[in-house]
């Protein structure tokens, strides 16, 4: 990773974001691309599409003729977290909690609070925290202020006001690990960022191959690409499309946070198109050879799931993630015990494979259409060689 990928992706992860509160991210990824002079829009959902300069021309680019599907990388800008709900005076805001949480030691654990603008410098706690009927997130809680943060015949609309966990820094390196405030899915969208940066650079001919949708709220159920893809009907395109969902997930046994990105064959919701999965693998082997794991990611869902169930194929990519939806699961810095507030963290060699397979996917001339044929001559292969005895010992 070079120093200015390193600078991107460090003060990416230092932006302030919850479901519904993207526009930070977003405005991050729209300067960093318009700088690059990578094409992107934004959809009437606030969506933001790379690899097209408006909806006219994403349209052209999936009508037309190719015997090579468009890729679609999918990763979301959102992490779970808090809207302002009411004030209860100038220094308690009751909020409401939107996505995962941790649902221990959730009491006077440090909070960080934003805006439309950025972050607010203040001092924030969590003072009560009420979970949800489920008992596994939080439904709603009491930020209390150190000192009034504005003026109290002034106050903000409550609703004004976002926010989350806060640990030592929004981010920071210790060795191999990135830790940081949010690291799903801001990591995938890093990831996109840099895949379109480096296809415009040197107008890469594989541009054409690359579409990539950045999207909204996936933490309360997908509903950004929901929006979109209900709205595209990209199922019935001219030309293929294929979904590829780019997610930092949970590190499950054979999911190891360390031991390379994973070549993800479902979530918790669905199993991912089998044909695809069958070529990228084998793109997968070839790239990094040894470097990557293989598993069904059922720690949560992902936006692959959207898409197959609006009919498009789909495969997925994750980096393995600590502490998962800020809950503390593997422990370490600023962790407040089990199950309590953590950051979350993943090792950069893991990125750095999720970024080498994010280029090779676009390469061309991948078995996207008859990914089994290659197995099918094996099968018959086996088949001839073992037909005299079927027909010696006839039943």
């Amino acid at each position: 990773m070079s120093a200015p990928q390193n600078t991107r992706l460090l003060e990416l992860l230092s932006i302030p974001t919850s479901p519904f509160r993207e526009i930070l991210v977003m405005n991050f990824l729209e300067r960093e691309l318009r700088e690059a002079k990578v094409p992107c829009f934004a959809d009437e959902f606030g969506n933001l599409i790379a690899g097209a300069d408006s909806l006219a021309e994403y349209r052209r680019k999936i009508s037309r003729t190719d015997k090579e599907p468009v890729r679609l990388f999918i990763a979301h800008t959102d992490h779970p977290g808090f809207h302002g709900a009411r004030w209860l005076s100038s220094t308690e805001l009751q909020v409401r909690w939107h996505g995962g949480s941790p649902t221990q030691d959730l009491i006077d654990a440090k909070v960080w609070l934003a805006n439309d603008r950025g972050e607010i410098k203040i001092a924030a706690k969590m003072r009560e925290a009420t979970l949800a009927a489920h008992g596994k997130a939080i439904d709603h809680a009491l930020i209390l202020f150190e000192s009034p943060p504005f003026d109290e015949k002034k106050l903000p609309a409550a609703d004004s006001i976002f926010g989350g966990f806060a640990f030592r820094a929004p981010v920071w390196l210790e060795g191999e690990k990135i830790y940081t405030k949010a690291a799903d899915d801001l990591i995938g969208c890093y990831a996109m960022l840099e895949t379109a940066r480096f296809l415009w650079k040197r107008k890469n001919p594989l541009q054409k191959n690359f579409l990539a949708l950045f999207t909204r709220a996936e933490e309360v159920g997908f509903i950004g690409a929901i929006a979109h893809f209900a709205k595209m009907n990209l199922a019935k395109s001219k030309r293929q499309v294929l979904a590829v969902s780019l997610e930092t997930s949970r590190a499950l046994p054979g999911a190891e946070i360390g031991q390379g990105p994973i070549v993800r064959l479902g979530d918790r919701a669905s199993m991912f198109s089998n044909g695809p999965l069958q070529t990228f693998e084998k793109i997968a082997q070839k790239n990094l050879p040894g470097n990557f794991q293989k598993r069904i990611m059922d720690g949560g869902s992902c936006e692959a799931t959207a898409a197959v169930a609006f009919g498009l194929p789909a495969i997925g990519i994750s980096v393995p993630l600590g502490n998962y939806h800020n809950q503390c699961l593997e422990g370490g810095p600023d962790s407040r015990g089990p199950m309590g507030p953590a950051p979350e963290f993943v090792n950069q060699s893991d990125l750095n494979g999720m970024l080498k397979l994010c280029v090779a996917l676009l390469e061309p001339n991948w078995n996207w259409k008859d990914p089994w044929s290659e197995k099918q001559k094996e099968l018959r292969a086996a088949l001839e060689k073992y037909r005299p005895l079927l027909e010696k010992f006839p039943i």
